[in-house]
């Protein structure tokens, strides 16, 4: 809706009034058109200020109607009839004014913001473009090249900049509505012949087809396949080169092409998983919006290692007072200057103080004896870590919650060795923890609402997208790799090369490789796993197949490889070679390739010719059937928590959706078909079986995603 009031004697007011962010839903476009027919038809209103309710312009387009048909006065012609008055209006922006928001206030003849407003044309992150105008106008009012970079990122602007590149005309901190009013009332009678933006060109730019062709070469590497971005600086190009209402054709078609894609659709998809994986629930009950998060004014972190010095940046820059715990003399004061470095380049690019008098170091773990929470960040060895828990236990205050960030142990068993075991959670954090957005907080059978509801909250006042998970080796993400790494050793046993995989990844839209991702984290890591686990190094029993573990296929290339020195970038070698020690150019490496053809021939395997068809479907599939098993495990709440963690924890294309959500794009039906086929070909690998829920979908017909949790009535742990 929208209300309508005249203010100062000859002030007509519009606010819209639509919580929680006033979206231009079909009763606001109604109640917009109705106010300002009341506006025109008004003798005694010589000006017009158009604002939102609750210090929230308007959020843009209601993005649940996408999914059905569109109803109320369409969006476009509503702008330009509000573009068209005779009367100055002038747009009061407060809070936000992001996509038909921002698009609303350029059909406004003047724009005054509030300094903590945030402007912006987010659709392209949802597979779309701005269609209505904001392709047109944007670029006539702050020129082409600053248009294309607002419009092809989605990024958002403060007030400041938004001032600086001319989207608005005056910038304050006072009554957003006041000043409105005031300046409403100064140009009242004046011509806005020369403020309406569509009647504008383009400012001139020397060379617009290099312009053009550098923007889309630029969008083309950085898409890596989104075709949004594309259609984007198709549109911008159409306001440069056509008269206005020529380019609002072009705007309109590119946005039919968008608006019905898969890609959209897996955008869209994630904007909505990225918001349901906050509403957990437990076995017992307790849920996300009854379970209350305990304030955390003081932490420690045990472990500065990579993860313990990124999770102590994290934390102080989000306020809390860090107590940072690392026995090793050497180590603590490496992480000192470390983490002071981290905290003075954040503050840096923020424009703020650095919080550096929020660390406190400390070799001794008494120090962290009154903190309100600890994340235990040492080495993943699991003795290790029982060890300090137990010591933990000993030396924190009562109701101390106690956090571990493993990738994959048993939380319960830390748990057990604890005084209070309700209070131990897993929070695991991905590198750099300061900058990745993904927290998995694992929930143990025994930890309670409380410790749960406290770190989920935790982890969103970090600016992490926190997804609750059940405790199983690996829980989610972990457990999924394995079998997508394993995959991919086993196609160079066959006949791939480490380009050949690492090219058909990427071509799908992962920015890189498994080979590469696997240089550039360190195969040592995942070599001393293997080692401690038993399947690798000098403690094999003698006579043990080198390509068989507990009748099982293994590829023992990686291991090969290590025993070798090659350790990926660190080393200067790896799956690929590079210029020098730490260097980040991956190359094929000569050497790698006659490694393979020399392990092929000593094992009796005939090399073949695989497809990129297959590299995906042999890496994808396995990881996506594992999913599955996750679900019926109960350790994971729905597909929308899967496809979350992997988009935004493992790389996974945004604009595929997830691996659950690209599975039903895909067909189930196929996707069993083809996981039938691969477990038939290698039954020696026994997560290629099809998992009893996939089997169980297909054969209900392949329900929407939305509906799995029906077909899916096992036992949760969420």
């Amino acid at each position: 809706m929208a209300r309508y009031a005249r203010v100062a004697g000859s002030v007509g007011l519009i606010t819209l009034q639509n919580p929680p962010v006033n979206a231009l839903s079909a009763a606001v476009r109604q109640g917009i058109v109705d106010t300002v027919a009341r506006a025109i038809g008004d003798t005694e209103v010589n000006s017009v200020v158009i604002c939102g309710q609750n210090g929230i312009f308007c959020g843009g387009a209601d993005i649940k109607a996408f999914a059905g048909p569109m109803s109320g006065p369409p969006l476009v012609p509503m702008i330009h009839a509000i573009e068209a008055l005779d009367k100055p209006v002038v747009a009061a922006i407060e809070g936000i004014s992001l996509g038909g928001g921002l698009e609303l206030a350029l059909a406004c003849h003047y724009r005054i913001a509030h300094c903590k407003t945030r402007l912006g044309l987010p659709e392209v992150t949802l597979g779309l473009l701005p269609a209505a105008g904001g392709t047109q106008r944007l670029p006539r009012l702050i020129g082409v090249p600053a248009a294309l970079d607002l419009i092809t990122t989605g990024r958002h602007v403060t007030a400041a900049e938004a001032l600086k590149l001319g989207i608005v005309d005056q910038v304050t901190d006072c009554d957003i509505v006041e000043v409105a009013v005031k300046f409403a009332q100064s140009v009242a009678g004046h011509s806005v012949d020369g403020r309406r933006l569509s009647t504008r060109q383009c400012p001139s730019f020397p060379d617009l087809d290099a312009l053009f062709e550098g923007a889309m070469q630029r969008v083309c590497q950085s898409a890596r396949g989104t075709i949004a971005p594309v259609a984007c600086v198709q549109a911008v190009r159409a306001a440069a080169t056509l008269p206005y209402a020529q380019g609002m054709e072009r705007e309109k078609e590119l946005m039919a092409t968008l608006f019905s894609s898969g890609q959209a659709r897996a955008l869209q998809y994630c904007f909505f998983a990225q918001r349901a994986v906050g509403k957990w629930s437990l076995p017992s009950g307790a849920r996300w919006d009854t379970s209350k998060a305990r304030p955390i004014r003081k932490a420690a972190v045990i472990g500065l290692g990579t993860m313990g010095r990124g999770i102590t940046v994290a934390m102080a820059q989000m306020g809390v007072s860090v107590i940072a715990v690392e026995a090793q003399e050497r180590q603590l004061a490496e992480a000192k200057q470390v983490v002071s470095g981290m905290l003075e380049r954040g503050a840096q690019r923020r424009g703020v103080a650095p919080p550096l008098g929020l660390v406190h170091y400390s070799p001794d773990l008494q120090a962290a004896a009154e903190v309100d929470l600890v994340i235990e960040a040492v080495f993943e060895d699991l003795a290790l870590k029982e060890k300090i828990f137990q010591q933990l236990s000993a030396v924190c205050k009562p109701g101390t919650l106690l956090c571990t960030n493993t990738s994959g142990l048993d939380v319960d068993r830390l748990a057990s060795h604890t005084r209070s075991p309700e209070l131990v959670v897993g929070m695991h954090f991905f590198a750099p923890a300061h900058v990745m957005k993904l927290l998995e907080v694992v929930c143990g059978p025994r930890s309670s609402p409380t410790a749960v509801a406290t770190a989920m909250q935790l982890g969103k006042k970090m600016g992490k997208v926190s997804v609750a998970v059940g405790n199983c080796p690996g829980f989610v993400g972990n457990r999924m790799l394995k079998p997508y790494l394993e995959q991919a050793n086993f196609l160079l046993e066959e006949g791939a090369t480490p380009e050949l995989v690492d090219g058909a990844l990427e071509e799908f839209g992962f920015a890189m490789g498994v080979f590469r991702m696997s240089d550039l984290s360190g195969l040592d890591v995942g070599w001393r796993i293997r080692k401690e686990a038993g399947q690798t190094g000098p403690d094999m029993p003698p006579g043990q197949p080198v390509r068989i573990r507990e009748g099982r296929r293994y590829s023992p290339l990686a291991d090969l490889i290590c025993e070798q020195g090659r350790f990926g970038q660190k080393t200067g070698q790896g799956w690929y070679q590079y210029d020098k020690l730490g260097g980040r150019v991956a190359k094929p490496d000569p050497w790698l390739h006659s490694f393979l053809e020399e392990y092929r021939a000593r094992h009796g395997l005939v090399a073949r010719r695989i497809d990129h068809q297959e590299v995906l479907e042999r890496c994808l599939y396995a990881l996506i059937n594992e999913g599955f098993r996750i679900l019926e495990d109960g350790i994971a709440a729905g597909p929308e928590d899967i496809d979350v963690i992997y988009v935004f924890g493992y790389g996974w294309p945004r604009h595929r959706g997830g691996p659950m959500f690209y599975a039903s794009m895909v067909g189930l039906a196929s996707v069993l078909e083809k996981l039938e086929h691969y477990y038939q070909v290698h039954p020696d690998v026994p997560y290629l079986e099809p998992s009893n829920l996939l089997r169980t979908l297909v054969a209900s017909g392949s329900p929407p995603i939305q509906k799995w949790k029906e077909v899916n009535k096992l036992h949760s742990q969420l």
